[in-house]
């Protein structure tokens, strides 16, 4: 079976959201395909009825991919409500190294993107520090709330 997988995340503005996970994943904003000179010229190329497209739908990128090919595609959806309740899915950004990784070398690493996250626009939500376990992560949300972790 042929499977590709894409991570959709619903959102009010998706330009800011592309900006941040860019820089929280080391992906790239996926150009419009064929030439197109925007995401929205191709979808009206398409067929597209006027009223399914917002205001401003396809302006600027509204998916990223890894330019490496090796990560799924993320396309950010603009919804009309905001964000209500807690993720039921959320993405781990694994930094650390694993267990191999002694537990001081993988908190630095962590906080090392904690820091660099929290400039690009997300909120510590919590930390997760466990020496006894032999574990260290932190609890994150991105400029529009959604939740996801570092470890």
């Amino acid at each position: 079976m042929d499977v590709t997988l894409q991570v959709t995340i619903d959102c009010a503005d998706p330009a800011t959201l592309v900006n941040f996970w860019t820089q929280a994943l080391g992906y790239e904003p996926e150009p419009p395909p064929g030439g197109h000179p925007s995401w929205r010229a191709y979808w009206e190329d398409m067929g597209v009825p006027a009223e399914e497209l917002t205001e401003g739908a396809g302006e600027t990128p509204e998916s990223i991919v890894d330019p490496e090919g090796r990560g799924p595609r993320i396309w950010f959806q603009q919804v009309p409500e905001g964000k209500t309740v807690k993720n039921r899915v959320h993405l781990d950004l694994k930094v650390g190294g694993g267990r191999g990784v002694p537990l001081p070398e993988r908190t630095r690493r962590v906080a090392a993107t904690v820091d660099r996250l929290v400039a690009a626009g997300a909120t510590v939500l919590r930390t997760m520090d466990e020496p006894d376990m032999d574990y260290y992560g932190v609890v994150l949300s991105d400029p529009e709330g959604n939740e996801f972790c570092v470890a």
